[in-house]
């Protein structure tokens, strides 16, 4: 496989930030769009180019010139979107979250599983070059044992009851929508918690419009997350161990510069800058991981995917969030 064939199923916002990264991706190109609506779908070809337009998502799973489709739709669609292609063996990258709940999680994964085909939760966070520079630190023990992780991600939007940000059918709310990336970096350095309580304000519209939780670990160590969409955060992280910390500048989902304080040292700024939005990291991850012959990602495995929904589960349980298409 020279070159990987990318196939974009739901041409909105976020897939147009992804596929003007994907320009940037050595060995990738933008095979085809899909969209319930034909007219949406030339104008994104137009504007970012692709070899052809599909009107159904099942006319995509079943282009035999895609090798991987990205699936961009709101959080109540992954699923369905991610089964379509599974079952046609065509392999996914599904935007974050990865489902709304655990049990489409686990559905998803049993999918690609059964028919041996890869599958990752686009959590693109993990791929940057300062986040390897951060597990590498870690693992050296530049700051000893971690023991205190912070992060957070919120923002303000408008208020707009019919929005995909603040409609329960849409599965709107912050938790879903932005926290995902603190609880996804919990997990990447602690691993999944033994306990999580959490508090939210739930908007009239039924949704998490901010909220705040702590997560608890085998050995004690605690992870503090923040999110909202009504409520904008410092969109910071930190990692604090027993000999000296971490802090990731703002906004460390797409991060470039870091400070690295060890106790009796001079702070260490690190920078790593980068052109474009970042998810060409998380592109050519996927695309060398298809050559491969992957099934999935060693930096987003499956398996934590569906335990970081399941986490999240427990969260909007605590606080009565639930969407109708869990009933």
């Amino acid at each position: 496989m020279a070159v990987v064939r990318w196939g974009i199923l739901g041409p909105g916002k976020i897939a147009k930030r992804f596929v003007s990264d994907l320009k940037r991706t050595d060995g990738a190109v933008i095979q085809a769009i899909a969209s319930r609506s034909e007219e949406r779908a030339e104008a994104f070809r137009a504007e970012h180019g692709a070899e052809s337009v599909h009107t159904s998502y099942e006319a995509l799973a079943e282009d035999s010139k895609v090798d991987i489709v990205y699936v961009a739709t709101p959080h109540v669609f992954h699923m369905d979107g991610t089964l379509l292609c599974l079952q046609r063996k065509k392999p996914v990258l599904c935007e974050k979250p990865f489902a709304v709940n655990a049990k489409q999680a686990r559905k998803m994964v049993e999918c690609a599983r059964e028919n041996d085909t890869f599958l990752m939760e686009a959590m693109w966070t993990r791929f940057f070059p300062i986040m390897a520079e951060v597990r590498k630190r870690i693992a050296d023990g530049a700051i000893g044992e971690v023991r205190m992780v912070q992060a957070d991600f919120g923002f303000r939007c408008g208020w707009n009851p019919e929005s995909r940000l603040l409609k329960r059918e849409l599965g709107g709310g912050g938790l879903l929508d932005v926290g995902v990336y603190p609880m996804s970096f919990f997990f990447m350095l602690l691993g999944t918690p033994v306990e999580v309580q959490g508090q939210a304000h739930v908007g009239e519209t039924g949704v998490d419009e901010q909220a705040a939780w702590i997560c608890k670990y085998g050995k004690g160590e605690l992870a503090i997350g923040a999110t909202g969409v009504q409520t904008r955060t410092p969109q910071v992280g930190t990692i604090i161990g027993t000999e000296g910390s971490i802090t990731l500048d703002a906004p460390w989902w797409k991060p470039n510069r870091m400070t690295v304080a060890v106790n009796g040292k001079d702070p260490e700024v690190v920078e790593m800058p980068y052109e474009g939005g970042g998810f060409q990291f998380e592109a050519a991850a996927v695309g060398q991981a298809l050559k491969d012959g992957l099934k999935e990602h060693p930096l987003m495995p499956l398996d934590e995917s569906v335990a970081i929904v399941e986490t999240m589960d427990m969260l909007r349980g605590q606080w009565g969030v639930e969407y109708p298409c869990e009933k």
